[in-house]
């Protein structure tokens, strides 16, 4: 069973000809075997975009599934992460190769740095290394990941703008100074973990009052709720059913208030970990 049609019913713009599908399929943990597997099924049934990154250690699984897949490289998203040792203006030409040898590919469509280690201080020059592979024609388009408001004013005021920042974001871990500073300098939000860790919001009124007045799960109207409100969103399945599951989320969109009763349910607390301390 393929779910094509959904696939394609939401794109966000990060650049000119550079639409991103809305929902993403993750990989992280999955390696070997599992990955491709996964991956495979994924593209088959119907997803456009799957994001992988260096530390994941499944580049090349990935590569391997997007190949038993079948489906042409051009209708696909591909996003990876580099990891500290591609942390310069130079080192990051390398770290691209690197992922894109891995991978079996020519090109990305999105190469983020996974963490900003700020204790190196090298993520600024980083950044201007991967607008250099965009300006040579090399990378579609670039971003950052975990990066806080700080970090990107440091980027912004050498005149660098990274098209999306992915970050933790769920129900209960919005984030709303973050999200309001992606607004502020024209940074597109991608929520990965979008659905938590075996989150309690899946059971509480407000998600699950949605879910039974649509028909759908309390995972889909989470999952609608990132799209209503703009955020591109990139939940991990390994099974058929809920990758089918998680495209699902096309034919139906909440209301102001619905969304607005789900953003209530933030606890105010930040992300898991602290890209200030943590980093690879």
């Amino acid at each position: 069973m393929t779910n094509n049609s959904t696939a394609e019913q939401a794109r966000f713009e990060l650049a000119p000809g550079a639409g991103i599908p809305m929902i993403g399929l993750g990989t992280w943990p999955l390696a070997g075997e599992a990955a491709a597997d996964a991956v495979a099924r994924g593209l088959t049934n119907g997803y456009r975009h799957v994001d992988t990154a260096e530390k994941y250690g499944n580049e090349d699984a990935v590569g391997e599934g997007i190949r038993r897949s079948g489906i042409d490289r051009s209708e696909l998203w591909i996003t990876s992460k580099l990891s500290v040792a591609g942390h310069s203006r130079t080192a990051v030409r390398t770290a691209y190769g690197q992922a894109l040898e891995r991978l079996g590919l020519e090109y990305l469509d999105l190469f983020l740095i996974h963490w900003p280690n700020p204790k190196l201080d090298r993520y600024v020059e980083t950044c201007a290394g991967l607008q250099d592979l965009v300006d040579e024609g090399l990378l579609r388009t670039w971003g950052v990941s975990n990066f806080k408001p700080a970090h990107l004013d440091r980027v912004a005021a050498e005149g660098l703008k990274p098209a999306v920042n992915q970050v933790q974001v769920d129900p209960h871990h919005l984030q709303r100074g973050q999200l309001d500073h992606h607004a502020a300098l024209g940074i597109a939000t991608a929520a990965y973990s979008p659905l938590g860790r075996a989150g309690a919001f899946l059971d509480h009124p407000a998600v699950t009052g949605p879910a039974a007045a649509y028909g759908k799960t309390p995972a889909q109207v989470v999952l609608r709720w990132h799209l209503d409100s703009g955020r591109i969103a990139v939940p991990k399945s390994a099974s058929d059913a809920r990758q089918l599951e998680n495209l699902d989320v096309f034919d139906f969109a909440l209301t102001g208030g619905e969304r607005a009763a789900i953003d209530a349910l933030d606890t105010g607390t930040g992300p898991r970990l602290d890209a200030d301390d943590y980093g690879h």
